[in-house]
């Protein structure tokens, strides 16, 4: 369907997921995407421009559904030739049916399987199933990957692409098995060198131990953060049972931008995956594939062996 190699896709994540990373990730035989939800319209278009030059292989958008200026966004989606979106923080019903009216192949986010028909309903061509594991922004069921998969699998009978706590071959593998098509990586991929976000917020994720990441404004948007200062405040406002409002006035504005693109790793935002504790080093894209694919083979013969 989206005439890639491996069934591997680069999560569109804000801050790191710029035209270097989507197009290194096509050009490994993945699907790149790239991240609208940091971008201003223009921004994209510049990227998508980028992107086309330095790849000739599949490569699609990631659109927040929520995104301040999505009419602007999806009118540059349409002139620059974009064939593949995905879409995510919002409702799939109110642009699926435009979208793909404009031939493209249209997935949907979703945190659990009520999510999923209604996706199916609104006519996406793919599901992305993302468990609570995975960095960023998060469902409020809370459900991990492992359960919510197989429940999507049950469910639905589309494509589906399992993410969250996905960035080894034997992720790959046991997504596979749970009834996945696919898979979407977001963590591994933005601690590439291809990535955009800091370097500063690269290394301090790699000394993230187990347990360093918790989901945060469960009262707004659930969202995993690292340990840091400005975490810990939102800890504190939390514990004293903070407002929805107290909480948007501590959040306030460009945090994520903050802590992942400029690398502030005290006031920002440090959004990762529980699965940056696997991760050891800075990789290229091409490296990372590599491995994954061959960890993926190696793993599916040892269990072909039993």
């Amino acid at each position: 369907m989206l005439g890639i190699r491996f069934p591997v896709i680069q999560g569109g994540m804000a801050w790191c997921s710029g035209w270097k990373l989507a197009s290194a990730v096509s050009n490994s035989g993945g699907l790149g995407l790239l991240g609208a939800g940091s971008m201003t319209p223009e921004v994209l278009r510049e990227h998508i421009r980028k992107c086309h030059q330095a790849t000739d292989r599949p490569f699609g958008v990631n659109v927040p559904l929520q995104h301040a200026e999505i009419n602007e966004i999806i009118e540059i989606l349409i002139e620059e030739g974009i064939k593949i979106v995905f879409t995510s923080a919002g409702d799939p019903c109110e642009w699926t049916g435009w979208l793909k009216g404009k031939g493209m192949i249209v997935a949907h986010v979703v945190s659990s399987s009520r999510q999923a028909q209604k996706a199916e309903k609104a006519g996406v061509d793919l599901i992305v199933a993302e468990g609570v594991e995975a960095g960023g922004h998060n469902g409020r069921e809370e459900t991990t990957t492992f359960c919510l998969i197989p429940s999507v699998r049950k469910n639905s009978s589309l494509p589906l692409i399992a993410a969250g706590g996905i960035a080894t071959g034997a992720g790959f593998l046991a997504a596979m098995t749970l009834g996945a098509e696919g898979i979407q990586i977001g963590t591994r991929f933005a601690l590439t060198q291809e990535s955009s976000a800091s370097e500063v917020f690269k290394q301090y994720c790699l000394e993230l131990g187990e347990g360093a990441t918790r989901l945060m404004f469960r009262k707004l948007v659930p969202v995993r953060l690292a340990e840091n200062p400005f975490r810990r405040q939102v800890e504190e406002a939390e514990a004293r049972g903070a407002s929805e409002e107290d909480l948007l006035s501590l959040l306030g504005s460009g945090r994520a931008w903050m802590g992942i693109f400029q690398g502030d790793l005290s006031e920002g935002e440090i959004e990762i995956g529980q699965v940056a504790t696997l991760v050891e080093r800075i990789q290229t894209v091409e490296e990372v594939m590599k491995e994954i694919v061959e960890e993926y083979l190696e793993a599916l013969f040892k269990r072909n062996e039993w």
